[in-house]
């Protein structure tokens, strides 16, 4: 008999996916909010940057009154202002450094216990390695920034490499050598793993998630398309589970489950985030049944799971 999953994880919902008009920073992010942090389903929430000072302040109430778990996802503003961590150009990578810097007070603000970062563009295989060291100094430098408040986590995201967002990070094995290098400097610093990344990257999570589980800090998980370039969901747009011609669904979050549990993903003394990155892509789709489908995969692939 499966175990109560809520004994196992805490779910979550990613904010500014679930509801795409607020991903700019600006919008009905307060209305938004409020309806997630109103549906008892979910244990945590995972919002992006938010441009004014009183909408964060109103968010930080909002959250402190609903009991949620908070993650402070910087992806929003990394994306839309092409922030490069990794940048061979000096300039550019001090630029993102500085603004997240800012990513990192606001989490604070808003009472976040972890920030989500991600790298940024793949140079291309004659630089990747120079690109690799100059990540991790950059990571160096904001873990050592948030110190000065204390008590903020860390997480950097795998992307795809050649499809989509074509990340440095990337790959399983890229990915290692990050954490390798940060987690022994910095035991706040970990990895995230997104189960709709996988088929884009081309890789299999029974053979990632061993390899990164010593690092592996907190999942996403969702759909995606890349088989057919044509589809209107193609590369990495978190389209609804079970999406004709996309790659994932209950039997794909099962598995991701099971092999979640066999490396030991569940046994941490903090119940990790597991959270739904879903959102309305097709026309005449709504965030509230896109919800409503990624809760009943949830529920439905825990329950067949066996854990």
């Amino acid at each position: 008999m499966s175990s109560n999953i809520y004994q196992k994880a805490r779910l979550g919902v990613i904010h500014f996916k679930a509801y795409p008009e607020v991903e700019t920073g600006e919008g009905p992010i307060i209305e938004t909010l409020e309806k997630l942090a109103e549906d008892e389903f979910w244990s945590a929430v995972e919002v992006g940057w938010i441009k004014d000072y009183r909408v964060r302040n109103t968010v930080r109430h909002i959250l402190e009154q609903s009991h949620l778990a908070v993650a402070f996802a910087s992806q929003p503003r990394v994306l839309q202002n092409r922030l490069n961590l990794n940048s061979l150009d000096k300039r550019e990578r001090a630029l993102a450094v500085d603004t997240l810097k800012r990513s990192i007070d606001e989490a604070y603000e808003v009472g976040a216990e972890v920030l989500r970062l991600i790298a940024g563009r793949d140079p291309g295989d004659s630089d990747r390695e120079e690109a690799k060291k100059l990540l991790v100094d950059s990571l160096f430098q904001l873990l050592e920034y948030a110190k000065e408040e204390g008590g903020l986590d860390f997480t950097l995201k795998l992307f795809d490499r050649d499809i989509d967002k074509r990340n440095l990070i990337g790959p399983t094995h890229d990915a290692l050598d990050i954490a390798e290098a940060v987690h022994p400097h910095y035991s706040n610093f970990g990895l995230l793993v997104d189960l709709s990344h996988y088929p884009l990257l081309r890789e299999d999570p029974r053979v990632s998630i061993p390899k990164l589980a010593k690092y592996l800090r907190s999942v996403h998980i969702g759909n995606c398309v890349y088989r057919d370039r044509r589809h209107p969901a193609y590369g990495d747009i978190q389209p609804r589970f079970g999406l004709q011609g996309g790659e994932n669904d209950t039997q794909q979050v099962v598995e991701f489950f099971q092999v979640l549990d066999e490396n030991g993903f569940f046994s941490s003394n903090q119940r990790p985030i597991i959270s739904a990155e879903v959102r309305p892509v097709l026309a005449g789709e709504k965030s509230g049944l896109i919800l409503a489908n990624a809760k009943r995969v949830i529920r439905d692939a825990w329950a067949f799971s066996g854990i």
